[in-house]
């Protein structure tokens, strides 16, 4: 429960719900309810965890240690690439499309059909 207060998970943390539209908890043992999603792969589970922690190679947290680079998003309609703008916006991942990226099922499937999301550059980021 104190995990799931905003205050003590952080503001960045990506929530994601079950199929029942109950918000996952996030656990670190052997058969938590999420890792049993990405567990299988481990190129899976680290880009999901990057995208979770939005600690991935994306410009909104590059911008903090290269502040000279370049973070435009390549897809020509964004200035900063953002978790938000890949999960929800960029036309560049669009080989999987649902609205609904707030469910853990859709999250996982959107990273599987789109295998540059939230990888490192030469994994096509």
């Amino acid at each position: 429960m104190t995990f799931q207060a905003l205050d003590t998970k952080g503001k960045l943390f990506l929530d994601l719900i079950d199929v029942d539209d109950k918000p996952i908890e996030l656990l670190y043992s052997k058969g938590s309810s999420w890792l049993k999603f990405f567990g299988h792969s481990n190129s899976l589970c680290t880009r999901a965890s990057r995208a979770i922690t939005n600690h991935a190679p994306i410009s909104k947290y590059r911008i903090r240690f290269f502040p000279k680079e370049d973070f435009s998003c390549s897809c020509g309609s964004y200035p900063i690439k953002s978790r938000r703008h890949i999960l929800h916006e960029c036309r560049r991942f669009n080989n999987y499309w649902n609205p609904r990226r707030d469910s853990i099922s859709h999250f996982v499937l959107f990273l599987e059909f789109n295998l540059g999301a939230f990888a490192f550059r030469n994994n096509s980021i």
